[in-house]
């Protein structure tokens, strides 16, 4: 066989190989279970299941906003661990999230940080044992890699929102008693704050096409998001609203980004698109950077489907607590996100 031959046959079959494990993933099958209720009183685990802190102080502002939201705490025993960056060894990390998750005790899981080597325990996580025992597990930024494993792996739906250590701000603790406490299906819409200006500048959203589209919520990080791709840890995109944010990357690393989700079919499967905010991603000095704006409109333009941009998603002060794996109505002319269906189980 020639050379050209050859390679042109082993890549049909590599993407024979690759392809549908996009398209359909094995775990699409997997039936989604909802975490079970919380309730002011109940037990709140925490978890440190990426960076360690530098400072113990964070674990105990952790504990006492858990507490001040009227829940009891209990630290999970590598809380304060540290291994390089990261909260304790992997195998001490993923232990604490399973043992969290089989104690019969705690109801909900809250991970007291983000950072960076959630998805190095990935690979240690009892997803049987979770989909027991399922429960609500609370976090943002690095945590995206445990949000989509829990749905990929276990079909649970997971909360992505502030961590622990973050700020509990009125707004804040306000998303938590509505969503994780009163239940309610919550319609997700930016907070009008005009300030002294004449007209609203601050929190606007941004409409990049028009419409409604409803589906399965999935997303988080970008960056994380995107190093998951190839394994097996990434939901099923078709037919779901896909919610991103980032911090701290320059406008060429979000294109590039982006146009793996692209290259990969993930972007041609999705329903809807918000974008929330990508802090600190400024194009800077320098010539020629594309901005994020202008790349968001390359990339989501070209699907014809609902999309938005400016949610209140990511490092930012105040910010939504949004169900992944939850059923939503996105409405990109509003600039709103909606809850269909409960979260959790009667």
């Amino acid at each position: 066989m020639h050379r050209r031959h050859f390679i042109g046959s082993a890549a049909l079959a590599t993407a024979g190989l690759l392809l549908p494990a996009f398209a359909a993933p094995a775990t699409a099958a997997i039936r989604r279970v909802l975490p079970v209720p919380l309730n002011p009183g109940d037990t709140v685990g925490l978890v440190a299941p990426s960076a360690a802190t530098d400072d113990p102080l964070d674990l105990q502002l952790a504990a006492e906003a858990m507490q001040a939201l009227g829940f009891q705490v209990k630290a999970g025993p590598h809380l304060g661990s540290r291994r390089g960056h990261l909260a304790g060894t992997d195998a001490e990390r993923a232990g604490d999230i399973n043992a969290m998750f089989a104690d019969p005790q705690v109801r909900a899981i809250v991970c007291v940080r983000g950072g960076s080597g959630a998805a190095r325990v990935l690979p240690l996580l009892d997803y049987p044992m979770i989909r027991r025992n399922p429960k609500a597990l609370l976090g943002y930024s690095d945590i995206t890699a445990l949000h989509n494993a829990l749905l990929s792996q276990a079909g649970l739906v997971s909360f992505h929102g502030p961590i622990g250590s973050g700020s509990w701000n009125a707004f804040n603790a306000d998303q938590f008693r509505r969503v994780l406490l009163e239940r309610q299906l919550v319609e997700f819409r930016n907070v009008a704050d005009r300030g002294d200006e004449l007209v609203q500048r601050r929190n606007r959203t941004v409409t990049i096409a028009p419409g409604r589209a409803r589906g399965e919520l999935v997303g988080g990080n970008l960056s994380v998001l995107v190093a998951l791709a190839g394994s097996r840890y990434l939901p099923d995109f078709r037919g779901k609203i896909l919610f991103l944010e980032d911090v701290g990357e320059a406008p060429y690393r979000v294109d590039r980004m982006l146009s793996t989700l692209r290259l990969m079919g993930a972007l041609d499967q999705v329903a809807g698109v918000v974008f929330g905010e990508c802090t600190d991603c400024d194009p800077g000095e320098g010539y020629g950077s594309l901005t994020v704006p202008q790349i968001l409109d390359d990339y989501l333009l070209p699907l014809k489907v609902p999309a938005y941009r400016g949610a209140m998603i990511g490092h930012i002060r105040q910010q939504f607590i949004l169900p992944v794996g939850g059923q939503v109505e996105l409405d990109a002319d509003a600039g709103t996100l909606r809850m269909l269906e409960p979260v959790f189980q009667h």
